[in-house]
């Protein structure tokens, strides 16, 4: 299973989320890297694979297109979220994945024929559709996705844990490569989600707290 660093970036630094209360994140310089700024916090804890979040661009009012790419270049596999909100917006890079949120994407996702969905949701509930996220991903099955992501926004920064019976319900209902991203609290919680039938975990703040070792992120592949 593939194990993935999250940074979410504002205003040109790494900062740590919690809940999805974007107006209060804060620049990391607590936890594994000593300095927020990404090129920095990349090269101090070298992880294989990252999965990046512009929340300027996400919410319309700035972008990291080229800092993203730098980042790009210092790891093995970065999938990003860069609010993309129609096929124009994707972007080519090696080993890049584009990701495409269900916060920004619009209702129609037939017009994407590559990246990743990520199936955003908070308190228990697709965004903005308020859809049930096992019918969600049933029908996103149908659809052209490289694979999905299940974002927890809700759990993002909480460690709160996992419901293992959610999960093993969520990967029935999608044939692809699937990822979960947000409260993954605990090498325990790794466990759950590879036993589930995931093929990814994104992770932050549990490597940021000493729960999940930092050699786990580097060596990015957790079996």
């Amino acid at each position: 299973m593939e194990l993935v660093l999250a940074m979410d970036l504002k205003d040109g630094l790494v900062v740590h989320g919690e809940r999805g209360d974007r107006m209060n994140y804060r620049p990391l310089t607590w936890g594994a890297s000593p300095v927020a700024d990404p090129e920095g916090f990349i090269c101090h804890i070298r992880p294989r694979s990252i999965y990046l979040a512009d929340l300027d661009r996400i919410a319309g009012a700035g972008s990291h297109d080229r800092l993203l790419a730098r980042c790009n270049q210092l790891v093995r596999h970065c999938y990003a979220d860069r609010g993309c909100r129609g096929p124009e917006d994707l972007l080519a890079l090696d080993h890049f994945e584009n990701v495409i949120g269900t916060e920004t994407a619009g209702n129609d996702l037939t017009r994407y024929k590559s990246g990743y969905l990520s199936i955003d949701m908070k308190e228990g509930k697709v965004i903005p559709s308020g859809r049930d996220p096992v019918e969600y991903i049933r029908s996103a099955d149908k659809l052209c996705f490289d694979g999905c992501i299940l974002l927890d926004i809700s759990g993002v920064g909480t460690s709160k844990g996992l419901d293992q019976e959610r999960l093993i319900q969520m990967r029935a209902s999608f044939s692809g490569r699937l990822l979960w991203g947000g409260g993954v609290a605990s090498v325990e919680d790794l466990e759950m989600l590879g036993n589930s039938g995931f093929d990814g975990a994104i992770v932050a703040t549990a490597l940021h707290t000493n729960s999940i070792p930092l050699e786990m992120i580097r060596r990015g592949i957790f079996c």
